[in-house]
């Protein structure tokens, strides 16, 4: 693939879920559906600073795309499964 591909694929790809940060996240999160992973830890797989990843978790958070569960100053994060059966 081109470099000029990748770019356009990217650029939409933003517009779709509205930053590469945010991208960067889901993409982790989705990738280990059944893990946990505590701020930090997202932060350091993607690169993000902890103030990014911030943000970008309460965004996910509210969207309903991601459930965040406080322990002890750090929130711990996992993807949201669809139920099956609910007729969604």
């Amino acid at each position: 693939m081109s470099k000029k591909s990748r770019d356009l694929i990217e650029e939409m790809t933003v517009k779709l879920f509205g930053s590469t940060s945010r991208l960067r996240i889901l993409s982790l999160l989705l990738s280990h559906p059944k893990q946990i992973f505590y701020q930090r830890e997202i932060m350091f797989e993607t690169g993000l600073s902890l103030q990014t990843v911030q943000r970008e978790l309460e965004n996910l958070s509210r969207l309903g795309i991601l459930r965040k569960q406080g322990t002890k100053g750090e929130s711990i994060t996992r993807p949201i499964r669809p139920r099956h059966g609910s007729g969604h």
